[in-house]
């Protein structure tokens, strides 16, 4: 009984130290494992995200009331992953949508000549479609469609539930056809506009002297060849004896990074233009400038910028801003400070934020914007004069009165502004006088490449540049800046 009792006791002893083993060996496998299993536990997570659109998938394509096209049910699941980025400038892309992106970097296509963006739905724009610009020239700029201008209807369909991309694809079209949208102008009134298509040629540069002394250059979009374009101009302003240079970057929507950085390229030797940064190491990236330059450092500079200046018109004004190398003047701009990368899959691609862009003293402007050093803006409207500013434009009363007679002189204008404000065109004087001066233009074929007479920012600038007071207000946008930095 006694041998007995003491094989159990071993036999007992033994289990104990094969358990204690057991647990220590299975310890160290999880120690040694973790890792592995870990990184298989997310991969894990991925494939039963992927197996259940998947069976989502087969289930409605084989089940659905109606035989489903494959092609059409993946093409709607990849614009829902877009769409629940909440991104307006993130989209999947159809093999139309590529060719009319194609169309566009191309230098022309066929529409209405808008630069817009796509409301989120959580703005008080609701999700309707924004006016950034119209392009200088085309159909939707003779008809009067301006910056802030909502489209919330297109051919009498809410803009509201349609992608950025849908959008642009039914205002794009056969040359000489018509689509009629509908144009949100201030906090309610609406008023439709139909536009004849046309091919719409993506311009760049325009450039003149005022008097003898003052280049001026209007940048509008940034392409490839921009800063060839820039460069001509600089030239052609060196021919003219030019003492000092204005950049109108006002209503300029921006383009490709590349384009704005090879210009910028022109006014700085060295230092860092611009930056991006992102959520992955290679798309943080600093662009700075090459040596040498095309405008010296001493001349002087005046950027004009406004709400309608976004993305690659923001990089550069920010950049002759922050290193203090022009005076900015104007209203903030639109805060588009977001770089996006096009991948094709396919006929078809996206178009997806990879990053966001800093100026040199390291400021983001996404949804923030970049700030004048001196603000100025046009006279600007109540909600009344708007609605009646663009009634008035609807019943093209302005354009008979042209009509009729080319050359008026000052008293049968004045004449005719009072009568219409008489006739309930409550609209001051200053907006009614460059109305018809604007329409008398349009009628001979004339169009300004600055105006002088109806622009009081660019008076303003004029006026610092030829006062000599230049560097004083140069000197003081950077103490301000400076003391807004240590604050």
């Amino acid at each position: 009984m006694a041998v007995d009792k003491e094989q159990k006791v071993a036999r007992s002893e033994r289990a104990v130290w094969v358990g204690v083993t057991a647990m220590l060996c299975v310890g160290l496998l999880i120690v040694l494992v973790s890792p592995a299993v870990f990184a298989q536990g997310l991969q894990s997570s991925n494939d039963r995200h992927i197996e259940v659109f998947r069976q989502v998938f087969e289930f409605i394509e084989n089940n659905y009331v109606d035989e489903v096209d494959a092609e059409e049910l993946l093409e709607g699941a990849l614009k829902g992953m877009f769409d629940s980025l909440d991104d307006p400038h993130s989209a999947y892309l159809t093999a139309r949508d590529m060719r009319g992106l194609t169309d566009t970097t191309a230098g022309e296509f066929g529409g209405v000549g808008l630069n817009i963006v796509k409301q989120p739905s959580s703005n008080d724009s609701g999700g309707f479609v924004e006016v950034v610009s119209p392009i200088e020239g085309t159909p939707a700029f003779e008809a009067g469609i301006i910056a802030g201008d909502l489209i919330v209807e297109i051919e009498d369909n809410s803009t509201r539930p349609l992608s950025m991309d849908e959008v642009l694809n039914r205002l794009r079209g056969t040359p000489g056809s018509d689509v009629t949208v509908t144009i949100q102008r201030g906090s309610q009134h609406r008023f439709p506009v139909t536009i004849t298509r046309a091919i719409i040629e993506v311009p760049t540069v325009r450039r003149d002297m005022i008097g003898d002394d003052i280049g001026f250059l209007r940048i509008i979009q940034f392409t490839p060849h921009t800063d060839d374009r820039v460069k001509e101009a600089i030239e052609y302003f060196e021919g003219n004896g030019y003492s000092s240079m204005v950049i109108d970057l006002r209503s300029n929507p921006g383009g490709m990074l590349t384009g704005v950085v090879d210009t910028a390229n022109l006014f700085f030797s060295g230092g860092t233009i611009v930056g991006t940064r992102g959520r992955i190491p290679s798309e943080n990236k600093v662009f700075s400038a090459r040596r040498g330059q095309a405008v010296p450092d001493e001349l002087p500079i005046i950027v004009l910028i406004d709400g309608g200046s976004a993305s690659a018109a923001e990089i550069l004004a920010g950049a002759l801003k922050d290193r203090e190398r022009a005076l900015v003047l104007g209203e903030t701009t639109f805060g588009k400070g977001s770089v996006q990368q096009v991948r094709r899959i396919g006929a078809g691609g996206f178009r997806l934020t990879m990053s966001r862009y800093y100026t040199p003293s390291g400021t983001y402007i996404d949804k923030e914007g970049i700030v004048p050093d001196i603000e100025l803006a046009l006279p600007s409207l109540e909600d009344d004069e708007i609605e009646a500013f663009a009634r008035l434009r609807t019943d093209g009363l302005v354009r008979e009165f042209v009509a009729e007679e080319a050359d008026r002189s000052e008293e049968e204008i004045t004449a005719f502004i009072r009568k219409l404000q008489d006739d309930g065109y409550n609209i001051p004087d200053f907006y009614l006088r460059r109305m018809i001066r604007d329409a008398a233009n349009r009628a001979a074929g004339v169009t300004l490449v600055y105006d002088l007479e109806f622009d009081p920012v660019l008076q303003e600038a004029v006026r610092i540049l030829r006062a000599g007071e230049y560097r004083n207000e140069l000197r003081a946008a950077a103490a301000a800046a400076a003391g807004g930095s240590n604050n």
